[in-house]
Order: C-alpha cells, then sequence, then structure tokens
C-alpha cells in the first residue's frame, strides 16, 4: 500500500515537472518571437507586479480591529466621511425637530380685490370666479408686494414688537428672531413668517401667518387684513379723485365765470334802478307816443281858439304854455332813447341813452347766458365722471376670516428631517462619485 503511493506520488511529480517545463518552453518561444519583431537580441524581461499586491512593511503591526482589517483604506475613509457628515448631522437634526423644535400655530385669511364696474354676478361665488368689469391684477400684485414690504413689515413691528412674539422658545435658536435687529433682519424673518399665494385665474389671494402662540398668528394675520383693506381703499380714492379732478376743475371754472357774470348784471341793475333796459325803452316809446297824442290834440285846440280869438286871450296863452311844455318833455324823452349825442351820457349807466343802456345789459346778459351754459355742460361732464369713478371703485372682498388653529402644524418635524438627511446623503454621493471619477481617470 505504501508503495502503491510512493509510486502515485512520483508520476504526480513527474507530471508537475513535465508541465513546468512546457510552460516555460512556450515562454521562451514567445519571447523569441517578440525579440524578433522588436529587432533586439536579448530583451531583459522585467517581471510586473500585480496591480493589487500591496507590500506592508513588516515593522508596523496592524492596530484596527478584525472588521476593518477586512476593509482597504479607501472604504475605510468614505465609511468614516458617510457617519461624520451624513450620520451625525442627520441624528443631530432628527433630534432637534423631535425635542427642541417649538411649535409653530398658522392663521389662513383669503381675500380678492375686486371692483364694482360691470353688471353685479347672479349668485354669491360669481363675485369671486368671475373678472368683474376692469382688470384687477395688477392691485393684487401691488398688494401682494405691499404684505411682503419693509413698510408693512415695520408697521407690524410698531404694533406687535416681532422681537417679542417670535422671541426663543426654550432651546430653539434656529426659528425664533434675534434681539436688536435691523429692519433688514426683520424683514427678512417677516417673509420666512408670511407667505401670500396668488391665484390669477380667480384672483383669490391666500395669507398665511405662522406664530408660536395661535392667537398671535390671528391678529397678525387680521392686522395684515386691515392694513390691505385701507390699501385698497387709498388706491381707490386716489383712482376716483385722478378721474373727477379734471372735471372739478372745469366746475370750479365755470362757476366763477357765471358768478362774475351775475355780479356784473346785478351792479348794472342796481346803478341803472332797472330790471332791464327793454322794459325801460317800452315804457319810454309808450310814454313819447302819448306826448305826442296829446301835444297834436294842444296843437288842434290851439288852431281852434285862434280862429274865434284873438292872441291875448288867457286860453290862448294857456294852450301855448302847454304846448311848450309837451315839447320839451318830448325832446327829453326822445334823448333818452338814444336821440341825444351827449358823450359824457356813453357808459354811465345813470344816462337817459336808452339805446345805450340796452346794449350794455345785452352784454352782460349774453356774457351771463354763455357762462351759465358752460357751467351747465361742466356739471354734465362731472357727474358722467363721478359716475365713471365710482364703477372703476375698487375693495376688498375678505371672504375667508383669519383662522384660530387648535393645533400646532409647524415646523414639519418628520419633513424637515428627511429633507435634511437627503441632503446630506446626496452631497456625499456626490463627493464620493466625483472621487472615484477622478480615481479612474488618472
Amino acid at each position: 500500500m505504501a508503495v502503491r503511493n510512493d509510486a502515485a506520488v512520483d508520476r504526480s511529480g513527474s507530471a508537475h515537472a513535465d508541465r513546468n517545463t512546457a510552460t516555460a518552453d512556450a515562454k521562451s518561444k514567445g519571447i523569441a518571437i517578440l525579440e524578433g519583431l522588436l529587432g533586439r537580441e536579448g530583451a531583459p524581461v522585467i517581471p510586473l507586479r500585480e496591480r493589487h499586491e500591496r507590500v506592508l512593511p513588516d515593522d508596523k503591526p496592524d492596530l484596527r480591529p478584525k472588521w476593518l482589517k477586512k476593509l482597504s483604506f479607501r472604504h475605510t475613509i468614505i465609511a468614516g466621511s458617510f457617519l461624520g457628515l451624513v450620520a451625525l448631522p442627520a441624528t443631530f437634526a432628527s433630534l432637534y425637530m423631535a425635542f427642541i423644535a417649538a411649535d409653530q400655530y398658522h392663521s389662513t385669511a383669503s381675500f380678492a380685490v375686486r371692483s364694482i364696474e360691470g353688471g353685479v354676478s347672479s349668485d354669491i361665488l360669481g363675485m369671486f370666479t368671475q373678472a368683474s368689469g376692469g382688470s384687477t391684477a395688477s392691485d393684487s400684485y401691488i398688494l401682494m408686494d405691499y404684505i411682503l414690504s419693509e413698510r408693512m413689515a415695520a408697521d407690524a413691528d410698531r404694533r406687535f414688537k416681532l422681537e417679542e412674539v417670535y422671541a426663543t422658545r426654550g432651546l430653539d435658536f434656529f426659528y425664533g428672531i434675534g434681539s436688536d435687529l435691523p429692519i433688514e433682519d426683520k424683514l427678512a424673518y417677516w417673509r420666512d413668517m408670511v407667505k401670500v399665494n396668488f391665484d390669477h385665474s380667480s384672483g383669490i389671494m391666500q395669507v398665511t401667518v405662522k406664530a408660536f402662540e395661535p392667537k398671535r398668528a390671528q391678529e397678525i394675520a387680521q392686522f395684515i387684513v386691515n392694513q390691505s383693506d385701507n390699501l385698497v381703499n387709498s388706491l381707490s380714492l386716489s383712482a376716483r379723485n385722478d378721474v373727477l379732478r379734471a372735471a372739478q376743475d372745469e366746475v370750479l371754472a365755470g362757476e366763477a365765470r357765471l358768478s362774475k357774470a351775475r355780479a356784473g348784471l346785478r351792479d348794472y341793475r342796481d346803478k341803472s334802478q332797472e330790471i332791464s333796459p327793454e322794459e325801460g325803452a317800452k315804457l319810454a316809446i309808450q310814454l313819447i307816443g302819448g306826448l305826442e297824442a296829446e301835444l297834436t290834440k294842444l296843437n288842434a285846440d290851439l288852431a281852434t281858439a285862434k280862429s274865434q280869438m284873438s292872441e291875448d286871450t288867457p286860453r290862448i296863452r294857456v294852450l301855448k304854455t302847454r304846448i311848450e311844455s309837451l315839447e320839451q318833455q318830448l325832446a327829453v324823452e326822445r334823448q333818452r332813447l338814444g336821440a341825444g349825442e351827449s358823450a359824457s351820457a356813453a357808459g354811465d349807466p345813470n344816462s337817459p341813452d336808452v339805446a345805450g343802456r340796452i346794449a350794455e345789459f345785452e352784454e352782460l346778459e349774453t356774457e351771463r347766458e354763455f357762462a351759465e351754459r358752460a357751467y351747465t355742460a361742466a356739471l354734465g361732464s362731472l357727474e358722467k365722471a363721478r359716475i365713471d369713478a365710482n364703477n372703476r371703485q375698487r375693495y376688498l372682498a375678505l371672504f375667508i376670516e383669519p383662522t384660530l388653529s387648535q393645533m400646532a402644524q409647524y415646523p414639519s418635524r418628520l419633513l424637515n428631517a428627511f429633507l435634511v438627511a437627503f441632503g446630506l446623503l446626496f452631497a456625499w454621493g456626490i463627493a464620493v462619485m466625483s472621487y472615484y471619477n477622478i480615481r479612474d481617470r488618472a
């Protein structure tokens, strides 16, 4: 049995030696062919070390744990970076969100800027879902910018003291506001705690306010609604005044002109002591006609008396005296109608020249009528402008009052912890892939 085993060992050893000899012959033939191709004789063959071979010095003992000895050095660095850059920060963020972050409550209000121009909607929802007359989108954007503006933050700070309302709760320094901050930092914090969403299709604006107390959140939301209502009313009043200003100026100018014309006419009547010189002229003509008729009768009586009496009789002298008086009175009345040529009478309201008074009166009356018509037209334009201004009036339609929360909705603890972990993991993965990409290309 032992002899049989020795024979088997001899055969296996001889077979192994034969294989080594064949391999050496094949290598020598390959080297000879390579030397022939290169044109060299006896080129030295340098044995190559395997790529993954690592020579460790014998004098430095490996102190790593057994489970780390199975990992290479770079894998150890990658695992350590994952632990220090991803696992620990994500754990700290989760613990902060779970035990340190203070509860926050929100209050929501919804409203829209509307115009009364156009027809009134038949249902109550139509006033919020359809565009009413003129476009109010620009006013809504103005209102949205105003809510998130420095002016609103400053007004809210004066009203509520933001550093007291949003003071740090416990150890939650991340979500609390600091102290003695400039208005720029307060504005940045205000924009974090107040969110405004605007739907352009419906024109509805939703404002969400966060605070550490539900009552405070509701009060701040109500303050924003009140300030927004004041702004919309101010914009509407300004637009209305712009429309009415030009028409009101025309009315004032027409009123002043009419008052001046009426005052001139009143002064003329006070000086002339008559309502209308035309009526005075009619009376003067009637008076002249009566005087002429009486003068004609007296002349006839005088002619009859002369045929029967002598010139010295009392009757004829009386008739002659009466005739002379009538002729003088007739001359005076005719002069009042304009027959006189006295230069001093021109432009004098007390002058007996009726024609001059009529001309002056007609000029004043024409000015009065023209001023009255212009004033009436200006009043019509003002009324039309007032109607247009009323139709363009804007108002704040509040249909969801600021709500009062009963349960804390913020911060989103699970979501924030997940986002922190995912962000760190994503950044770490990018760094590791970049390392391997650079290593493979080196």
